[in-house]
């Protein structure tokens, strides 16, 4: 019989292959109608920050969320690939010297390190245009009312009040606009901010694939609530990462939160309230999953390895 852990680590293999062939396709140099021409540095570096590396949590999410309504992976793929669009274009620009200054994603040199700034913020700005290309076509799903619902939720999840303005706060949280003095966040602040700018398409995820396979009022509040959870888990657990992983096996910088003062329910709750959270979140996120019984099993995987992850 077949663990949970060895079903995740298949269905993961399975999503990231998808997901890599549908980035590979959308980021050809050929221009497709409309486009004049892509010019070929511009689709290297996008090829850079989006191919070849990350798990592809988020496709994951709204692969396995869309299957609990039945829609295949071919059929929930290409909104997948656009969710990731999203997430790559916004670690190119935390990326950046002007957010965060990391040189290393992924274990290799990141986006303007490559590239160059001025070329990273464009790609980037690439990524995020060729999210809602993928949405508005009809392979993303043949009904133009979901399409539109599927963009409406990116966007909202992604921009002023989801991840763009998580890290506007978070950036103000630093002391970035107060003279170089961090703020001191209270714990609500600390949830608010995170389920911005990381929770959020997170949250997105499991929403979007609600969308593709038609659920019912009932089945996306419990999809929701799940994401909420997730999202927060996952936050905790990159926090501790920061703190108590290992560099060569995450393939980025660690260490750096508490260089530049940035709040987290870590430093607020301290590293054993933390894990008790984290733990207390992964039961949060599987008791929201009973709705779907049997078949919400990955899914529930997936919060258990978000709060185990060594990467």
């Amino acid at each position: 019989m077949t663990s949970p852990s060895d079903l995740l680590a298949a269905r993961f293999q399975a999503v990231a292959a998808a997901t890599e062939q549908r980035l590979i396709e959308a980021l050809a140099d050929a221009p497709l109608e409309g486009e004049r021409t892509r010019p070929s540095h511009l689709m290297a570096a996008m090829r850079h920050g989006s191919l070849d590396g990350g798990k592809r949590l988020r496709p994951l999410l709204v692969v396995e969320s869309a299957a609990l309504f039945g829609v295949p992976l071919a059929r929930a793929i290409t909104a997948a690939a656009a969710l990731e669009c999203v997430h790559c274009y916004s670690l190119i620009h935390d990326d950046l010297p002007a957010m965060d200054n990391d040189l290393l994603r992924r274990g290799r040199p990141t986006v303007h390190v490559a590239f160059g700034e001025e070329t990273a913020i464009l790609a980037g700005d690439g990524l995020l245009t060729l999210a809602f290309d993928l949405l508005a076509g009809e392979d993303a799903h043949p009904d133009a009312q979901v399409r539109i619902a599927l963009v409406r939720l990116l966007a909202r999840a992604s921009g002023i009040g989801g991840m763009v303005g998580g890290q506007m706060l978070d950036l103000a949280a630093e002391g970035r606009f107060s003279g170089g003095t961090p703020q001191a966040l209270s714990e609500a602040d600390i949830r608010t901010l995170q389920a911005m700018k990381t929770g959020a398409l997170l949250r997105a995820g499991v929403e979007m694939g609600a969308l593709l396979g038609g659920a019912d009022a009932e089945a996306r509040a419990a999809l929701a609530a799940y994401g909420t959870a997730l999202g927060v888990a996952f936050q905790i657990a990159d926090d501790i990462l920061d703190i108590e992983g290992d560099a060569a096996a995450l393939g980025k910088s660690v260490g750096k939160d508490a260089q530049a003062g940035k709040a987290t329910l870590v430093s607020a709750l301290g590293m054993e309230r933390a894990r008790a959270l984290l733990a207390d979140l992964v039961a949060e996120a599987g008791g929201a999953l009973a709705p779907f019984g049997a078949q919400g099993a990955v899914l529930a995987e997936v919060a258990r390895f978000v709060a185990t992850r060594q990467n």
